[in-house]
C-alpha cells in the first residue's frame, strides 16, 4: 500500500506536523498531509503490526486533526480519519460484521483531562455527582465474540469498527474463551460481547526467546506478539501462543421472554466472570465522584509493573447503563467512557552518535546519544547498547531512527531500528581497537561477549573503582559520590583508593558548595567506613563476579584477607559458593603486586583487614542455606537475607545441591527453572517465608 519513499516522506511529515502543534495556520495549510499521516499510522499498527511511532504520538496527531476540523468543520471531508471508527483490515480471513459498531474511546492524559470530561457528563446527566467503574486499560488485540443459544458462534478482529476479520477457529483455541456460556440463565439469546487478546509478560519473553532461538527478531511487545498471532492460518500454531483473553464490555444483547436485568457495567462483569469469562472484575473498582477517580489512576499507575500483562492506561465509564443511554455518544467514541492513558513507555527518536565509556573492570560499552525524549515522565538522551552483538542484532546505525523503551519505568531500552526509514547517509558503528581513555590495546575473551582494556591503571577504570569502593553496598562514604570523585580526581587529589584516606580538605573548604557541615559529614564518613566489616571492604574491591554473598564467605574463611595470597586455585574452589570462574577471578586479583600494596597500605591507614568470625547464633536456622530471587513485595531483599542471618541462616550466590530454600518473588527466571530440577531445595513464595519466620 505504501511505497518505501511514501513511508520516509510520511514518517518525516509526522514529525514536522508534531514539531509545529502549536502553529494552527501551518496546520490549516497541511490537513490533508496530517490525514494521509494518521491513515498511514493506522495501516502499520492495525494491519501490519508493525508501528513506526509510539501511541502516544499518534494519539497526538490525531487530536491535532480533531483540533482542526472542529474549529474548520467546513474542511471535514467523509474519509477523513475523525469521520469514522477505525482502520482497515486485511484480507486473509472472511469479513465478518459486528452486531453493533465497535467505537474508540476518547484519551486522557491528566487529572485536567478527566475532569473536563466529568464535567461536560455531569451536565448532559443533569447529575451533580456519578458513580464511575475504572478498569485496566489492556494493551493487546481488540476482539468481538457473539454468543447465540450460549454457544460461541463467532469471534472477529476489530477491523474497521463495522466490521473485521473472522477469526474464529482462532479465537477457539485460547482457553480463556468459553465454547459455550450459559447466557440464557439471564433470558439472553444473542449477545455481542468486546475483549481484549494479550500474551503475558512471562509468555512474551519466552516467546522472543524462541524467536532468538531461530535467528529471527524479537517482536517490539506483547501487543504485536497477540495480534499477529490472531492472523496466523494454522489454528495448531495459535494454540501453542499461550494467549490469553479479557473480555470486559456487553456491545448487544437480544433477549426473549423474561429477563434478568443487569443494571450496571459493574454487574455485568460480575456475570461474564459467573459464565466463565475472564472479565476484570478482580481489577476493577467503582467510585463515586471524578475526584476520587483521579486518586486511583496516580495510585494505580505507580503499581502497573506488579501486573503479569501489559496495560498502558485504565478506562472509566460511567457506571449506570440507564445513563450510558442518556449520555450517549459521537461518530467515533462514546460519552460515558474515556481512556486514561499512562505515561508513554516508549517513543521514537535519532541516533545522533554512539560513545564508548570504559567501566571498572575494562568493559567497553557503547552508549547511544539519541535525540532526548520523554519517556514515562523522564528525558531519555543516553542508553546502553551493552555490545557489539547487541548491536549486530539489532542492525543499529549512527542516524537511524529508533523505538526506544523504559523497562518497568526505568531502564532506557533500545526496542529497534527502522531500516526502512534510512536515507543512505547512516553510518555503521565501528567499534574501537584500543581503549577509548588510555589508547591501549582492546582485548576480548573468547568466553565474553565485551571488548576490555587490559590497563588496570586506565584513568576511567580508576574513577569507576573508587566510585564502586564508595558506594552504599560497598565502604558507604556518603558525601564522596560520583560527581566529587571526579572532580578530585581531574584535580589530581583522587589517584587511586588509598588516597580517598588522604584528601585534603584544607584545600577543599575553598571550593564553591563545600561549607562547614559538608567537610565535617565527608571527614567523618570517611573515618567511619574504616570500620566496616571485612566482607564489605572484598565487596568495595570490585573484584569480578564477587559480589555481596561471595564476600561474606570469603570474609568468613580467612583469618585474614591477604591469607588469600598464599592460596592455590584448588583451595579456593573449597570455599563453600566459590566456583572455577569465580576461583580465578579472585586469584589474579591476587597474584597482582599493585593490589597487595593497595591493601597493605589500607591496612596502614587503619582499615579492617582481619575477620571477624560470625559466633553461631544457635537461631532455628542454624545450618540452613537460602536463596532469593525474583521480586519481593512486602519485604526488601536485603531486610529478607538480614532475618535470615539473624535467626542463623545462611545466604547462597547460586543454586546447587547445598541450597535448602530458593524463596521466590515475582518474576522469577532460571533459578526457580534450576531449583525445580534438585529435589532437596524446598521453593517458598514471599508469604511462606514471612510465615516460616513468624
Amino acid at each position: 500500500m505504501f511505497h518505501p519513499e511514501d513511508i520516509k516522506r510520511l514518517q518525516e511529515q509526522s514529525k514536522s506536523l508534531l514539531k509545529h502543534a502549536d502553529d494552527e495556520q501551518f496546520l490549516l495549510n497541511e490537513v490533508e498531509g496530517l490525514r494521509d499521516c494518521i491513515r498511514f499510522h493506522e495501516h502499520r499498527y492495525y494491519v501490519m503490526n508493525d508501528p513506526l511511532i509510539a501511541d502516544v504520538e499518534f494519539d497526538q496527531l490525531y487530536k491535532l486533526l480533531e483540533k482542526i476540523e472542529s474549529a474548520h468543520p467546513t474542511l471535514i471531508k467523509p474519509d477523513s480519519p475523525t469521520q469514522r471508527v477505525g482502520a482497515g483490515f486485511t484480507k486473509q480471513f472472511q469479513t465478518a460484521q459486528h452486531l453493533v459498531p465497535m467505537l474508540s474511546l476518547e484519551n486522557s492524559y491528566n487529572a485536567e483531562d478527566l475532569l473536563e470530561w466529568d464535567r461536560k457528563a455531569r451536565e448532559l446527566s443533569g447529575l451533580n455527582e456519578l458513580q464511575y467503574c475504572i478498569e485496566p486499560k489492556f494493551d493487546g488485540a481488540s476482539i468481538s465474540l457473539v454468543y447465540e443459544n450460549d454457544q460461541f458462534a463467532r469471534g472477529a478482529t476489530r477491523g474497521d469498527g463495522v466490521a473485521g476479520e473472522d477469526i474464529t477457529l482462532n479465537l477457539k483455541q485460547i482457553k480463556s474463551i468459553p465454547l459455550s456460556a450459559a447466557f440464557s440463565k439471564y433470558g439472553i439469546q444473542q449477545v455481542e460481547i468486546r475483549g481484549e487478546v494479550l500474551m503475558n509478560k512471562k509468555n512474551f519473553q519466552q516467546f522472543n526467546e524462541g524467536l532468538i532461538e531461530q535467528n529471527l527478531p524479537p517482536l517490539a511487545n506483547p501487543r504485536n506478539a497477540a495480534s499477529g498471532s490472531l492472523r496466523i492460518k494454522d489454528a495448531s500454531i495459535v494454540a501453542k501462543r499461550n494467549l490469553e483473553a479479557f473480555i470486559y464490555h456487553l456491545a448487544y444483547v437480544h433477549t426473549e421472554g423474561k429477563s434478568k436485568e443487569i443494571p450496571s457495567h459493574s454487574k455485568s462483569l460480575e456475570m461474564l466472570w459467573d459464565l466463565g469469562f475472564r472479565s476484570p472484575v478482580h481489577e476493577m473498582q467503582v467510585l463515586k465522584g471524578i475526584h476520587a477517580v483521579v486518586d486511583f489512576c496516580k495510585t494505580f499507575e505507580e503499581k502497573r509493573d506488579e501486573l503479569p500483562y501489559e496495560i498502558d492506561g485504565l478506562v472509566i465509564k460511567v457506571n449506570e447503563f440507564s445513563l450510558q443511554d442518556k449520555l450517549g455518544m459521537t461518530t467515533h467514541h462514546p460519552r460515558w467512557a474515556i481512556a486514561y492513558k499512562f505515561k508513554a513507555r516508549q517513543a521514537t527518536s535519532k541516533l545522533l552518535q554512539v560513545e564508548f565509556q570504559v567501566g571498572r573492570t575494562g568493559s567497553v560499552t557503547p552508549v547511544a546519544k539519541i535525540q532526548p525524549v520523554p519517556i514515562g515522565g523522564v528525558t531519555v538522551a543516553s542508553i546502553s547498547l551493552h555490545n557489539q552483538d547487541f548491536i549486530n542484532e539489532k542492525d543499529i546505525r549512527i542516524g537511524d531512527s529508533l523505538l526506544v523503551e523504559r523497562a518497568g519505568d526505568v531502564i532506557p531500552y533500545i526496542v529497534k531500528s527502522f531500516p526502512e526509514l534510512r536515507t543512505g547517509e547512516e553510518k555503521k558503528i565501528t567499534f574501537p581497537t584500543a581503549c577509548p581513555i588510555c589508547q591501549t590495546n582492546l582485548v576480548k575473551p573468547e568466553e565474553e561477549a565485551v571488548w576490555r582494556c587490559p590497563n588496570d591503571q586506565c584513568d576511567a577504570q580508576v574513577v569507576e573503582r573508587m566510585i564502586h569502593f564508595t558506594s552504599k553496598d560497598a565502604m558507604d562514604i556518603r558525601g564522596l559520590g560520583d560527581a566529587n570523585i571526579r572532580k578530585f580526581h581531574e584535580l589530581g587529589w583522587l589517584k587511586n583508593i588509598p588516597s580517598i584516606y588522604n584528601l585534603p580538605f584544607d584545600a577543599i573548604k575553598k571550593m564553591e558548595g563545600f561549607g562547614a557541615k559538608s567537610i565535617t559529614n565527608l571527614s567523618e564518613a570517611i573515618e567511619k567506613s574504616k570500620q566496616q566489616p571485612l566482607y564489605r571492604l572484598i565487596n568495595a574491591l570490585g573484584i569480578r563476579y564477587v559480589g555481596e554473598t561471595t564476600a561474606k564467605t570469603i570474609a568468613q574463611s580467612v583469618e585474614h584477607l591477604l591469607d588469600l595470597s598464599k592460596m592455590s586455585l584448588e583451595q579456593l574452589q573449597e570455599m563453600e559458593d566459590v566456583g572455577v570462574k569465580v576461583a580465578e577471578s579472585i586469584h589474579q586479583y591476587f597474584k597482582k603486586k599493585e593490589n597487595i600494596e593497595t591493601l597493605r597500605e589500607l591496612e596502614s591507614l587503619g582499615l579492617q583487614l582481619h575477620s571477624i568470625k560470625k559466633k553461631s547464633t544457635g537461631g532455628r536456622l542454624e545450618g540452613k542455606t537460602f536463596l532469593f530471587t525474583g521480586t519481593l513485595n512486602q519485604l526488601k531483599r536485603s531486610q529478607a537475607e538480614e532475618m535470615v542471618e539473624a535467626n542463623g541462616g545462611k545466604i547462597l550466590s547460586g543454586v546447587s545441591s547445598k541450597l535448602d530454600y530458593l524463596i521466590v518473588g515475582e518474576d522469577a527466571g532460571s533459578k526457580l527453572e534450576k531449583a525445580k530440577k534438585i529435589a532437596s531445595i524446598q521453593i517458598l513464595d514471599e508469604g511462606g517465608f514471612i510465615k516460616m519466620m513468624g
